[in-house]
């Protein structure tokens, strides 16, 4: 077997328009394109990050909670790579988004946070 690479990434979200704003005006996520599935009542938008198609992002009428925070059985996270974490905290402050302290990866010495999306998805910013 010969994986190439991510493909995409499916992330759900309570409310449609509230996780697109996020993940594109926020993130910088570009919207591709996105289609209302009448029988699922459920939308779904593809989002583009630098010009790579990366996130399927879903919205489904009772979509059910995490089970438990952070560490759920399955997909625990998505790492974003910045330039500085520090002033992307200082972005995500400005815009109001939760996050947690800048912290030092113990293993790479690489400095790290975890910020969430509207939904409370954890999500990384981590260092180059």
């Amino acid at each position: 077997m010969k994986l190439r690479r991510v493909h995409h990434i499916a992330i759900i979200g309570t409310d449609y328009e509230v996780s697109k704003d996020f993940y594109t005006r926020i993130l910088g996520f570009e919207l591709i394109d996105e289609v209302y599935r009448e029988e699922r009542d459920s939308w779904m938008g593809n989002l583009a990050l630098d010009g790579s198609y990366i996130v399927e992002l879903f919205s489904f009428p009772t979509p059910a909670v995490r089970p438990t925070w952070p560490e759920a059985t399955g997909l625990r996270h998505l790492a974003f790579e910045v330039d500085d974490v520090e002033a992307t905290l200082a972005e995500l402050d400005d815009l109001g988004v939760r996050h947690e302290l800048l912290r030092v990866d113990p293993y790479t010495g690489k400095r790290m946070a975890f910020f969430f999306d509207p939904d409370g998805l954890p999500l990384e910013l981590y260092e180059a």
